[in-house]
């Protein structure tokens, strides 16, 4: 668990918990749009871990009049199990700080504390990219247009399934919006993803009805500038929170301050290896003087 030992202002600690978390959470609903794309689960009290089960495809056949149907289809259902983990933040704020209070300085806290719990939800989401079996685009490939219909040709024949979406860092998208013709104001947002924090990163770009993502938490990975992005339906990935945000306090005497501890639980697992492929495209700076 990560700590911070700033000390920070306050008049009354019930006060500092509230605003921070307050802060906190305002932020964090507008710094994850990838968990805002996946399919959210929840473990009941009591429960270690949750198996998800999926099952095959099956096939039909012709029949003949009078004749028996004598053969059978198994299920060939298969699970997903899928557990969480701890994540949190330690503030300590201090007495002469306590006694100096300012209710912009909470606003800062709360708003790092946000960011931070957002930007490691989305990272570890942006983290599953790479494990899907279906690796699309190389590295020094420029995420074009006809990259971009290609991959969601590619998609569709492989039957991803519906609403699929397409999440890349901003630069790669930049390219891609280089090549488009038609102005971005003809594309609105299908229903399905106009929902913080998903809409906030909305590119405008929609290409055969599959919209287009920007996250700037996807950082370069592969060769000198690439970066993995992925296309995907959001039975693709999960998300799955055992506990909700859960703040404690701690009098801490002989340091004369109290400490604020803000902790999670939960985790980021593939869903389905079949509604996802990964996108590795060039990610670097575009000039700016040319």
């Amino acid at each position: 668990m990560a700590t911070n030992t700033q000390g920070i202002a306050s008049g009354n600690l019930g006060s500092i918990q509230n605003t921070i978390i307050a802060q906190m959470r305002y932020t964090e609903e507008h710094n994850m749009p990838v968990v805002g794309l996946i399919e959210k689960f929840t473990l009941g009290k009591g429960e270690k871990q949750l198996d998800i089960p999926k099952s095959g495809q099956v096939t039909a056949a012709d029949l003949t009049d009078g004749v028996d149907l004598t053969d059978s289809e198994d299920i060939n259902a298969s699970i997903v199990s899928a557990t969480t983990s701890e994540v949190g933040l330690k503030f300590i704020i201090t007495d002469k700080l306590s006694r100096q209070f300012n209710q912009d300085v909470m606003g800062v806290v709360g708003r790092q504390a946000g960011d931070a719990m957002a930007r490691k939800k989305d990272t570890d989401a942006i983290a599953l990219f790479a494990g899907f079996s279906t690796s699309l685009g190389a590295d020094g490939a420029a995420f074009s247009l006809a990259n971009a219909t290609s991959v969601i040709a590619r998609a569709k024949g492989d039957k991803f399934g519906l609403n699929p979406f397409i999440v890349h860092h901003p630069n790669a998208i930049f390219k891609l919006t280089q090549s488009l013709q038609t102005p971005l104001a003809t594309y609105p947002l299908p229903d399905v993803f106009n929902k913080p924090p998903v809409k906030d990163f909305f590119t405008g770009v929609r290409i055969a009805g599959v919209p287009f993502f920007e996250d700037g938490n996807i950082v370069q990975s592969v060769g000198d500038n690439a970066a993995v992005g992925v296309i995907a339906t959001s039975g693709a990935m999960g998300y799955i929170t055992s506990a909700g945000r859960n703040v404690e306090r701690q009098r801490d005497a002989s340091l004369r301050a109290t400490e604020m501890v803000m902790t999670e639980d939960y985790g980021m697992f593939e869903l389905d290896d079949s509604k996802g492929a990964s996108l590795t495209y060039e990610m670097g700076n575009h000039s700016t003087s040319a």
